[in-house]
């Protein structure tokens, strides 16, 4: 068997495969005496037809079976021989396919395409500059913090000698239908509590439950807009029926000294409260930045070493970005076999390169960790196994049987750490300074002849926290939105 080895690219690799007469002749001969065993040919005996008989009956049969039995195992031994590690099935190609004899007559020849991961050089990953920008903590986040508390234990006063208006707290139980497609499922929604006249309720709302009471109903139509924060209802026209359980108000607790000590959380005063929260939305920010800063050297790495990336692995990772994609969809309540064709492959192509830049990432990080010589213990891993159960509140060891039900299991928990343990090397190795807060949501506005972006205040956060991230939860079904505005 001769092979040549072509080098397409780093990735790409080809051989070109000759086998010769008298290994395919072998093969030939093994499978024709195999079909002549058990054939049936009028005019003779089973097993008894003379073999060049057998063979021009089960030419096709023959034929295929020399492929399957003949190609698979020079094919192996070819990228054996050329220590080649192919990231997907090689790809064949076979000269003159339709004419070529598989009786031993002539060599056989044949292309092999394969996709192997390419070599990294060593890169020098130490001195990568970066900037860190801390976002300021600003009084109104500490204030906005403070009166999400105050909602939590705010009460709700009846009102019961007058109209519900602007204000007040409307329950109700509400059933919403599609005129527009009679046969969709209702929307259901029970105890429902409405602000009228609260930003973040649709307009609609307010203007059909002003002046209700107790025990009122009241049927009206929603027209939401396209871009509303639910896909399942954005565009869409509802007929409500709204059935008024209570209206009141809501009377939040005094924002004194008396009410930080009832929610025995260890503050005696308001100011402890503030300057605590602004303590832990100032640990948040710093972590932010960090974290920002983190992938940002990431990002530089990937552009002093633009590796060619494989391109099977490109396309596992776009699957992988896709159906994370899809999931989030379906969990705001959107229909997946209603989505366009065209959608999905303008994501695909979008998430592409998003999966390249991933990809690139991780090999890189990996030839930092084995520059490092990062290692991982098995304590280390059962202290990470620790930390999830923590986190989503289970045992260790049902963490431990979710993995073993994974491909690659505990490996998994493995490699993450490996790959952290590489990024805190860029980290701890980078050329960092610190440079002025800039809101990226800003436009930018000339500055010197240059765009710069304007510094401003940033938009309130949700509840911050040092520490860990709070758990995503599923995305609430369409019908817990009805009165939200997107």
């Amino acid at each position: 068997m001769k092979t040549e080895l072509i080098e397409n690219s780093s990735t790409q690799k080809e051989i070109k495969l000759e086998i010769d007469g008298d290994a395919v002749k072998e093969v030939y001969n093994r499978v024709s005496k195999k079909y002549a065993k058990s054939a049936q040919v009028p005019g003779f005996r089973k097993g008894f037809a003379p073999l060049d008989v057998v063979r021009m009956r089960y030419q096709n049969e023959i034929r295929q079976d020399v492929i399957q039995e003949l190609i698979p195992v020079k094919v192996t031994e070819a990228i054996r021989e050329h220590d080649l590690n192919p990231l997907a099935e090689p790809q064949l190609h076979l000269e003159n396919a339709e004419t070529v004899k598989l009786n031993g007559t002539e060599p056989v020849k044949l292309h092999v395409h394969l996709e192997i991961m390419p070599e990294i050089p060593d890169v020098e990953f130490k001195g990568l500059e970066a900037t860190r920008r801390i976002k300021p903590v600003e009084k109104d986040e500490i204030d906005n913090i403070i009166d999400e508390r105050r909602q939590q234990y705010a009460t709700l006063i009846p009102v019961e000698d007058r109209g519900a208006h602007d204000g007040d707290t409307v329950i109700a139980d509400l059933v919403g239908t599609f005129p527009d497609d009679p046969s969709a499922e209702p929307i259901a929604a029970e105890n429902l509590e409405i602000t009228l006249g609260d930003g973040m309720i649709e307009q609609s709302f307010t203007e059909n439950l002003q002046g209700v009471k107790e025990d009122d109903v009241r049927e009206f139509t929603v027209e939401y807009p396209e871009d509303f924060s639910s896909p399942a209802l954005a565009g869409k026209t509802l007929n409500y029926k709204a059935t008024v359980k209570s209206v009141g108000k809501m009377e939040l607790p005094e924002l004194d000294d008396e009410w930080v000590k009832s929610l025995d959380e260890g503050f005696d005063s308001v100011k402890d409260l503030k300057k605590s929260l602004e303590k832990d939305l100032d640990a948040a920010a710093k972590a932010q930045a960090d974290q920002q800063v983190r992938n940002e050297l990431i990002g530089k790495l990937a552009e002093k070493y633009p590796i060619e990336i494989p391109n099977s692995l490109i396309e596992m990772q776009a699957r992988t970005l896709l159906n994370n994609f899809g999931q989030d969809l379906a969990q705001r309540g959107v229909d997946l076999s209603k989505v366009e064709k065209e959608f999905i492959e303008m994501a695909y192509t979008q998430m592409r390169g998003q999966a390249e830049r991933d990809v690139r990432g991780a090999m890189l990080l990996e030839k930092v960790a084995e520059l490092e010589g990062a290692e991982v213990s098995s304590e280390e891993i059962a202290a990470e196994i620790d930390q999830m159960a923590s986190y989503y509140r289970v045992s260790p060891e049902e963490i431990r049987t979710s993995l073993s039900q994974q491909e690659g299991g505990e490996a998994n928990i493995a490699n993450s750490l490996r790959t952290r343990k590489a990024v805190e090397a860029l980290f701890e190795n980078a050329k960092i300074k610190d440079g002025e807060w800039i809101d990226e949501s800003q436009p930018a506005i000339e500055a010197g002849g240059e765009k710069e972006k304007a510094p401003k205040k940033s938009a309130k956060p949700a509840k911050a926290k040092a520490e860990k991230p709070e758990k995503k939860a599923p995305a609430k079904d369409a019908k817990k939105k009805t009165a939200k505005k997107s």
